[in-house]
This record gives structure tokens, sequence and C-alpha cells, in this order.
């Protein structure tokens, strides 16, 4: 029986997509449940599994290829019955020599674990597959992880065999991925079509790391999970936003919507690029159910296994350059939110407090925002509040 292999349905904000990655060939035989093609979107790499069990009959869409939600990509033609497992053919040789170490193991057992394209461009480049990052399902090896180790910099002798060049001086031109060209566009659009400004401040961290320092491991031994930095920040920023509700809200066409509820937006930094997973009704949650959810939606923007519907929305968002060693920076807005938070690196300075110069564990804060919307005493204004409720914890508990 002949069965369409389609692919996924779109949420509304999400146009199509493209073809990343066939993980089957035709002829090839697949499992119920297996993946068998990836589909990059604007946001995430959507997954297309097999419905049954059965055989790659045709594709229809090829790698590079443009579908929209739904669409007919390949057939597949279903086993009669309930078919075995498929199972790596293993050719036994002469044992002339010791049992191989336990690396070579390791990357025998990784490399089977992968796609066919992927075991194609291993075997073709000799390329060490213990050194790959899986991103795939059941740690598979896909061939987007198979170029982008070959992108990185440990790779880069390989890279010359694909290479141009022009008096030996070797350049390559690979077209830009589907996610970073999204985010290009977004970007150059947020600059052009919002009057975007940024204000400074900065924050004296130690009473922040002094509750981490007295209360850190009872409180990953209560909860499951570290007390970080970051869900101090967004509870600050909850808490600010119910003051300055302006700064919460966002600008559609000539009107200003107002929104009742404060989800917040906490950038992660992937291989892929920059996503936004959304702590959504942040203002109901503790403290320990967002540093939960913020860990989460970190492991799982890593490993590629965000969401749609975990990066939509957002009325204010939050990033840290900071883990990276930022000093100081000008974060870009999220369109359509008014705006956004910029974190930094930490660094110990000498400050004068109480008329004496003390040093501190200083962090610059950079807030910027939509001067169509928010006028410069709002956004110093709110940005103070975050200051002064990190500054004095008791604030966080007190509403203040």
């Amino acid at each position: 029986m002949s069965i369409e292999i389609k692919s996924p349905t779109f949420p509304e904000s999400v146009a199509d997509g493209t073809i990343a990655n066939w993980l089957k060939k035709e002829g090839e035989t697949v499992n119920q449940d297996e993946v068998i093609v990836e589909i990059e979107t604007d946001k995430v790499v959507l997954e297309v599994l097999a419905q049954s069990d059965g055989v790659i009959t045709k594709i229809i869409k090829f790698e590079g290829d443009t579908v929209s939600s739904s669409e007919v990509i390949g057939e597949f033609k279903e086993s009669e019955g309930a078919a075995e497992p498929v199972k790596e053919k293993v050719i036994d040789k002469p044992a002339t020599k010791k049992t191989k170490n336990k690396k070579d193991e390791i990357v025998k057992d990784k490399t089977k674990n992968s796609g066919p394209a992927a075991k194609k461009i291993i075997s073709e480049k000799g390329i060490d597959a213990s050194n790959i990052k899986s991103s795939g399902k059941g740690n598979r090896i896909t061939k987007a992880d198979v170029i982008n180790h070959l992108e990185s910099k440990e790779s880069a002798s390989v890279l010359l065999e694909n290479t141009t060049s022009r008096d030996d001086r070797p350049e390559k031109r690979v077209p830009m991925s589907r996610l970073r060209s999204t985010i290009a566009k977004r970007l150059v659009s947020v600059k052009q079509e919002t009057a975007m400004l940024t204000t400074f401040n900065e924050v004296d961290m130690l009473p922040i790391k002094e509750l981490r320092s007295k209360y850190g491991a009872e409180f990953e031994k209560e909860h499951g999970v570290k007390l970080g930095f970051m869900g101090f920040f967004v509870i600050a920023v909850v808490q600010a936003l119910k003051k300055f509700p302006v700064v919460n809200a966002s600008i559609d066409g000539n009107d200003v919507v107002y929104h009742g509820f404060q989800d917040i937006g906490v950038a992660v930094s992937t291989e892929r690029g920059l996503v936004v997973p959304i702590i959504k009704d942040a203002d109901t949650k503790s403290l320990p159910e967002i540093e939960k959810s913020i860990l989460s939606y970190s492991e799982k923007a890593r490993n590629g296994k965000l969401s749609i519907e975990e990066m939509q929305g957002g009325t204010f968002t939050i990033s840290n350059g900071g883990i990276f060693g930022s000093l100081l920076s000008t974060p870009i807005l999220n369109a359509p939110q008014t705006a956004i938070l910029g974190m930094h690196a930490i660094q110990e300075r000498p400050v004068a407090i109480d008329g004496e110069i003390v040093i501190r564990p200083m962090m610059y804060l950079a807030m910027s925002y939509d001067h169509r919307l928010l006028d410069g005493k709002e956004a110093v204004t709110f940005l103070v509040s975050i200051k002064e409720q990190l500054e004095s914890p008791e604030r966080l508990l007190l509403n203040l």
C-alpha cells in the first residue's frame, strides 16, 4: 500500500519550510516512528516520522526545496504485516589483531547511529564520528551535524577541499541557513522600522551573589535545579513591568496593545543561531519554577528540540551576553516588543559607597526601547526599578 509522506502542519506564523536533510533514500527500508526527513523553518527544525514500516518508493521534494504546510514530499510503500526492525549487517573478519580500543568502539557505535547522508559524508571525508555533536532523535547524527562539524575550526583542513582560492587565499561560499536568513531580515527590519534607543545603568550584584552563596546548595537540594542569576532578573523584570505597563505593550499599526500578562523571552544562543523561548505567565511562577523553565528551554534549544509554540509570543525579552564575556552592548529589539534588557559580565570594580571606595561585583545593564512608544523617563525609571530590586532582594519578596 502506497502512503504519502507529507510535511508537518505548520502554525499560522510559519509560511513554509525547507527540506534540510533526507535521512532515507529511495529504496531504503524505514521502521515505524523512524525519522525520515528533517524540515527547517524560520524557527525550528521539524522531524517527519514514518507512519508505519515500509520502503521509500519516491522522493518528490529534495534537499533545499521549499515546502508548504502538509505538502506531499514523498511516498513509501507499507510493508505487509509487522516488519522486523532493520539491523546493521555485521561482517566478521579474521581476528588477526587485538580488539580495537574503547574509543574505536565508541566511534563505530556513533557512526551506526547516523543517517545515510551523514554516513556518506563521514566516510568520504574520513571524519572521526566521536567528535561530531549529534542533535537528531535518539542521539542520531544528522547531515546538518556533519556539515556544522566540517565548518568548525577543528575541521579547517578538510574544508580546503571544497574551497575556491584566489592567489592562494582560500574562500568558501555556502548558502545562509533559513534561520540565519530570517534573523538577518528581522534585525534589519527592526532597525529600519523602529526608533530604537538604549539607556544604561549598572547594578551591584553582591546581594544576589551572597544569597546564592548562602542558600544555593539548599535550593538545589530542595528543588533539583541550581539557583542562577537569570531567575532573579526575570522576577525583577516582571514586577517592573507591572509598575510600567507601557513597557509591556506593543505597537500594532496605529494602535497600542497593552498586555495583561507577562510572557518573558529568554534569548538562548545555539549553533544554528539565536532563539528566544518564552516563559509564559512568568508573573504566576515562583523562582524555582522559573529556574526550571530556563534550564529546560536551554537544553531543548541546544538539542534543537524547541517547538514553535514554545517560541511564540512574548511581551519582553532578556538577553545575557555576559555568559560570553560581553561587558557592554546595545541589544536589538525583538519585534513587536517595545523593550529588551541586556545583561552583561559581572566584573569586580572600585565603586564609591557611603563616601568610601570599595570593590564590588558590578554588572552593566542595557535596555533598548522603541522611542515611538516609550519616552526616556519611562525607560530610565523602569531600568532603575530593576536595579533597585536586584540590589535589595527583599524588594523582590515584598513586591516593591
